[in-house]
């Protein structure tokens, strides 16, 4: 799904910025950068451009470029105007959570293949540096969308909007299901460790005179609740017996006057 979008630069001026835009969505795993009458014609071999992209430079070298704005977004579905300034004419507007939503909708009914060339394709658009998209941009695309930022301070560096779209249509369109690192499979402890855990740890806070077999109260049912709530691995398990060989050798050496 994530090869369904798209991310658009129009008249990007800054090299660096195009760089950083490649790097941004190589870590959220977009490929697609395409670059609008770009001010530096071989922006995507400028030095700075290549600095900046570090270890992206696969989705800056293969970074397509457009004469208009248009053109670009010929084979697009479904075009979102990235920009922070109002308008008082054009599309419907969002922010970037529901253009994310919106995209996933969009693009997740396709059953086809997910590199062909016909299906759903939805665009992110940006704008330059300096002031951002115009409504003649603006008009060419389906939706206004805002990132929702300090209304005090609404600037953004181009390529740090883009990463925070990136990262909204990643989690969107993959879900939190797919995001989820790896989960460690420790083995759990059995009843019967666990109860042998209990009965030692019942020792140790004997023996350092936190509990008094006399006068028991209900610690040790609220440490039995405790283990079950924890859900104790084997591992840990272990662990805790070999607290509980600690604590019980050193009460052993400290004088019953001392304890």
């Amino acid at each position: 799904m994530l090869s369904r979008v798209i991310f658009i630069m129009v008249e990007p001026s800054h090299p660096g910025n195009v760089g950083s835009a490649a790097r941004a969505l190589k870590t959220m795993g977009f490929a697609e950068l395409v670059l609008v009458n770009p001010k530096i014609p071989d922006v995507i071999t400028h030095p700075d451009a290549v600095s900046l992209a570090s270890g992206a430079g696969d989705v800056l070298a293969s970074a397509r470029i457009c004469d208009t704005l248009q053109d670009a977004l010929a084979p697009v579905t479904l075009a979102f105007a990235l920009t922070a300034r109002h308008r008082d004419l054009g599309p419907p507007v969002c922010d970037m959570r529901q253009a994310a939503e919106q995209t996933q909708a969009h693009v997740g009914a396709f059953a086809g293949d997910p590199a062909a060339a016909d299906g759903p394709r939805v665009a992110i658009v940006v704008g330059t540096e300096r002031s951002g998209l115009t409504n003649e941009h603006v008009a060419l695309c389906h939706r206004i969308c805002h990132i929702p930022a300090n209304p005090e301070y609404t600037s953004l560096n181009v390529s740090q909007a883009m990463q925070l779209a990136a990262y909204e249509l990643r989690y969107a369109l993959l879900g939190p299901e797919k995001l989820a690192g790896p989960v460690e499979k420790a083995e759990k402890a059995s009843g019967e460790a666990v109860a042998a855990l209990l009965t030692h740890w019942e020792e140790a806070l004997i023996a350092v005179r936190y509990l008094d077999p006399k006068h028991p109260k209900k610690l040790m049912p609220r440490m039995r609740h405790l283990f079950a709530r924890a859900g104790l691995s084997k591992e840990e398990t272990d662990l805790f017996r070999g607290v509980c060989t600690a604590m019980i050798a050193q009460s052993k050496k400290i004088p019953d006057g001392q304890r």
